[in-house]
């Protein structure tokens, strides 16, 4: 047998833990997703103190047998890959572990359990369950969409500042610190709060003029909502990137899922999917 070629039976246990396209595979990443999300129930649960105190044992010996559950299937994933630093060292591999070691860490540090909530991380794994891997692409064009209108966000944010910082100083000499305006940074604060619709109500203009000009900074503040969106929506628009079809799979070699099912090596490792 080819020393590279593993042994069948981790061949199985890689197509049911990694793979999604088996009935076994969906069984056990939606046994996995149970399991997580009732971890997380639990941990809520045991930081109210009513139910903490009534079921207190239950919550703890439950945290227990899915802390080992997860263990053990940590454990499974680093055997079943060919470059188990591969998987260690990636994201999914980094969060599998958090999620396995806040119990333990809680014989050390007191409370430091309450850290297992940091599983829902591991809920992203959904988007394999649910074949929702093709927005991977689709989240690619986001990114990049959002990096080729950095600078064109930025000047428009350093604009939005002048403004607040123009429009406060107005307010500043409108209201005065009688209406509550005690200064110009106090007054910047209240416009950038305004104008970004969030609205506080901490300070609030008296006088007719002011809140005439405080109705004026509400209407441009819902016009330049829009704004950065067009920009960023232009720029993804103008994206001319094919999205090929999803797979859901992942390599053999080091864990990392197969974004595109025509893909002919690893983006992570650089291993052949041609047996994936």
């Amino acid at each position: 047998m080819n020393m590279q070629q593993k042994p069948n039976w981790k061949n199985k246990l890689h197509e049911v833990i990694y793979g999604t396209h088996t009935p076994a595979g969906k069984v056990f990443d939606i046994t996995l997703l149970v399991a997580i999300i009732y971890s997380i129930i639990i941990v809520m649960l045991e930081s109210v103190e009513s139910f903490d105190e009534k079921y207190h044992s239950f919550f703890n010996i439950s945290e227990w047998i899915i802390t080992i559950l997860f263990s053990i299937e940590y454990i499974l994933r680093i055997i079943c890959v060919n470059q188990p630093k591969k998987y260690i060292f990636s994201f999914y591999g980094i969060v599998d572990l958090l999620s396995t070691l806040p119990k333990y860490i809680s014989y050390f540090i007191l409370d430091s359990h309450f850290l297992s909530v940091f599983r829902a991380l591991r809920l992203l794994r959904v988007f394999r369950i649910l074949k929702l891997i093709r927005f991977v692409g689709e989240s690619n064009k986001l990114i990049r969409a959002l990096r080729n209108s950095r600078s064109k966000i930025f000047i428009f944010i350093f604009f939005v500042f002048i403004i607040s910082i123009i429009l406060g100083t107005v307010m500043y000499l409108i209201e005065g610190p009688e209406n509550g305006f005690k200064s110009i940074p106090q007054s910047i604060y209240w416009c950038i709060v305004t104008l970004t619709t969030v609205g506080f109500g901490d300070i609030t203009p008296q006088t007719a003029v002011g809140q005439v000009l405080a109705t004026v900074i509400m209407i441009i503040g819902y016009g330049i909502i829009a704004v950065p969106t067009g920009i960023v929506s232009a720029e993804y628009t103008a994206s001319k990137d094919k999205t090929s079809n999803a797979s859901t799979s992942s390599c053999p070699n080091c864990g990392t899922d197969i974004v595109f099912s025509d893909a002919s090596y690893c983006r992570r490792c650089g291993n052949k999917l041609h047996n994936v």
